[in-house]
């Protein structure tokens, strides 16, 4: 049977010295999607809101793909994933919530539900205690459509009826922030705040660390931060080390969580920024024509073969934040494994 991806020696080599001593033999991946072809029917409505480059690494990502890509990048551990699907792929989303309930199976997997903020109360709530839902997903491209990309505010897809149910019921609300100062935001911060005050029992995961990139998107949100003591930070699809670092100076390795992005961190590549902007270093042709998006560029030659695993480049990245933090092991293992699992193993006993 035919790999699902190649794993080249320079991705072998780079486990095997840098990545696999420093993960716990058990890992919680609390940030992963999952969706397949016959349920995906690609919501091109949503294009104008979603960043392209993510599309071009898998155009489905089936439980089975999950599992066999952790067997393939981490062949020595065990990963228990929290899996929820993908708003382009979520024209049917009783059909995709669906799917991530059948792919659930307590100790290893665990779903949250895809939802729009225009459902009532009573629905979302019907919708989140139909199954072991872990809590909700809420999106962005799920915005009323008359709002601009960039007035998108955090309750405007993750509306304060919604909170109230999560809060009611302990559960995960997962979000991903909007507008383009990302991070350093003071709208998003104060809404941020006002979250964590108002509705205490809402696991708030802060996805990306709050799409913090680069050194530029950070402004003061490490001070507002610090603060805080609820909230917790999920680094999926980030490489920034420096801001690893601050992170884990604000709030400590206890709220901090490891997570995938799965599948989009199966792409081969390496982040630089440059004036504020990432940039996504990748083999030439390997990904199709990305000359017209300002987050691709291509390289050939032994530069574009050395390079590995975004999900690689991901971990390597902690790991330097977690030398400079002189993070213990134990720690490492909290981060990795202890948080996640200690968080989906609590909600709805």
């Amino acid at each position: 049977m035919k790999d699902l991806f190649e794993v080249k020696q320079v991705d072998i080599e780079c486990y095997q010295k840098n990545i696999r001593d420093f993960l716990p033999p058990k890992i919680v991946d609390i940030h992963t999607h999952v969706y397949v072809n016959n349920d995906a029917v690609s919501d091109r409505s949503l294009d104008s809101r979603l960043v392209s480059w993510t599309t071009k690494v898998a155009n489905q990502n089936p439980v089975e793909d999950l599992f066999e890509t952790y067997r393939l990048m981490f062949p020595d551990k065990v990963v228990i994933p929290l899996m929820f699907a993908h708003p382009r792929y979520a024209e049917d989303i009783n059909t995709v919530n669906q799917y991530i309930l059948d792919g659930s199976q307590e100790g290893k997997a665990y779903g949250l539900l895809l939802s729009k903020p225009e459902w009532t109360p009573t629905r979302f709530e019907d919708a989140l205690l139909s199954g072991d839902y872990k809590g909700a997903k809420f999106y962005l491209n799920f915005s009323p459509a008359y709002i601009p990309r960039k007035e998108i505010r955090i309750y405007d897809f993750l509306p304060p009826a919604h909170l109230e149910v999560l809060n009611k019921h302990g559960r995960i609300a997962m979000l991903h922030i909007p507008r383009d100062g990302r991070l350093k935001d003071p709208v998003n911060l104060a809404q941020m705040m006002e979250i964590e005050e108002r509705y205490p029992k809402v696991k708030l995961i802060i996805a990306h660390v709050g799409r913090a990139y680069s050194r530029e998107d950070v402004g003061d949100a490490f001070e507002v931060l610090a603060s805080t003591k609820n909230m917790l930070f999920d680094f999926s699809a980030n490489t920034n080390e420096w801001v690893f670092e601050q992170l884990l100076k604000a709030v400590g390795p206890k709220r901090i969580l490891f997570g995938s992005d799965l599948p989009i961190t199966r792409m081969r590549m390496r982040r630089i920024t440059e004036k504020g902007i990432y940039v996504n270093i990748v083999p030439k042709g390997l990904y199709g024509n990305v000359s017209d998006d300002p987050h691709m560029r291509e390289v050939e030659g032994f530069e574009g073969e050395k390079l590995t695993f975004f999900l690689y480049e991901e971990i390597l990245a902690f790991k330097k934040a977690a030398v400079a933090a002189k993070l213990t092991k134990e720690e490492v293992e909290d981060v990795f494994y202890n948080n996640g699992m200690n968080l989906l193993s609590a909600i709805g006993k």
